[in-house]
């Protein structure tokens, strides 16, 4: 018996519908690898985590209300607008840490640089500091955000992330027991302190569109650039 022209159409679909239904149902296990699924900060950071966070940037209820969602405590910030046309920023958050965290100056940041924030504090830097040192990080020292200049402080060329709050440096960290990291001082650190400082690194990746650090240039060489360039969530880290 010659088979039905409609056989292999048939098949096909059955195929593809079974494929479907297979991807749907890996991605309710793994919400943050896949590109459709509403950011949760509840989630691991994954594949996708970077493109939902840019997606943020023209959505600031929802960025909010992610903040809120997770228990994060912040303040809104009034509007700045800056001294050049491409300075300032309407959805500035000012992070007011509990559980004796604090961002020392005060992280003033637009509301994706708070979500990176926040995914990295709990999935990376606390779990890092238990790691190496069984303590927990209780300050995180910056150069601060906000910053109306080019890229590399310069009076021309492209504008950098800080002019629009955008960006945050990271110089370093101190733990529960007294210990104090510092970019510029521990980088080259052989024991545990150059390994928290790399793992910390490599981990901001999974939440920020650009990592810099003294790997990158002399610039970097006292601190972590974290930044949420608008990339459509690729990232660049080094």
């Amino acid at each position: 018996m010659r088979p039905s022209r409609y056989a292999f159409p048939l098949a096909l679909l059955v195929f593809v519908a079974a494929l479907v239904l297979g991807v749907l149902e890996w991605s309710r296990g793994h919400p943050q690898d896949v590109p459709w699924t509403p950011l949760n900060l509840a989630d691991r950071t994954g594949r996708f985590t970077n493109f939902k966070i840019a997606r943020l940037h023209d959505d600031a209820p929802t960025c909010r209300r992610l903040l809120e969602d997770g228990g994060e405590r912040f303040s809104l910030l009034p509007p700045v607008k800056g001294a050049s046309p491409q300075c300032g920023y309407a959805d500035g958050i000012r992070l007011n840490q509990g559980e004796g965290l604090s961002f020392v100056p005060e992280a003033n940041v637009a509301c994706p640089v708070a979500v990176g924030l926040f995914l990295w504090e709990r999935q990376v830097l606390e779990p890092a500091a238990r790691r190496h040192f069984d303590s927990r990080v209780v300050r995180v020292d910056s150069f601060g955000s906000y910053s109306c200049r080019p890229v590399r402080g310069g009076r021309e060329g492209s504008w950098s992330e800080h002019s629009t709050a955008d960006a945050i440096d990271i110089a370093g960290f101190r733990l529960g027991d007294g210990t104090r990291i510092s970019v510029a001082a521990d980088w080259n650190d052989k024991g545990a302190k150059g390994a928290f400082l790399r793992e910390v690194r490599d981990g901001a990746c999974a939440s920020f569109a650009t990592v810099l650090s003294p790997d990158y240039n002399a610039l970097h060489r006292d601190h972590f650039h974290l930044d949420q360039a608008r990339r459509g969530g690729w990232s660049f880290c080094r």
